[in-house]
């Protein structure tokens, strides 16, 4: 039904309500770069009105710290876009301090602690290689 895949892969021994966060944060960067994703508002049965939701089904991988470390590499050498959490940003309380602490970093000594990406299937199912459903 779809061409493309859309996959978000986190790092496998964050605590629960990180790996909540980073999916939450990198899932809106994907909606962010394409918002022809978002369907049309959701109406129940009494009328309310609902906020609208990506029609593509979304998976989420798990990976260690080196596998992650090298599927972030596979999307640079590809030039594929993607969004990218580093372990930094947890200390962080906003935007614009995300962004401070993310410039800090280049890919070689970035903490990655998750990815997210919207490609065609075949090159997401590459990029993601090693990476295994989540729990």
């Amino acid at each position: 039904m779809f061409d493309t895949k859309i996959a978000i892969v986190v790092r496998d021994d964050l605590a629960t309500w990180q790996k909540l966060n980073v999916t939450a944060f990198l899932m809106s960067g994907i909606t962010g770069a394409a918002p022809d994703i978002l369907g049309e508002p959701y109406r129940d049965a009494a009328g309310n009105s609902y906020h609208s939701l990506c029609i593509q089904p979304v998976i989420v991988l798990a990976a260690d710290g080196e596998t992650l470390k090298a599927i972030h590499r596979r999307a640079l050498e590809r030039k594929v876009p993607h969004g990218l959490y580093i372990e930094e940003m947890f200390s962080t309380g906003h935007d614009a301090a995300n962004r401070a602490v993310f410039a800090q970093h280049g890919p070689d000594g970035a903490q990655v602690v998750g990815l997210a990406l919207r490609e065609d299937k075949k090159i997401v199912d590459k990029i993601t290689k090693g990476a295994r459903m989540h729990p």
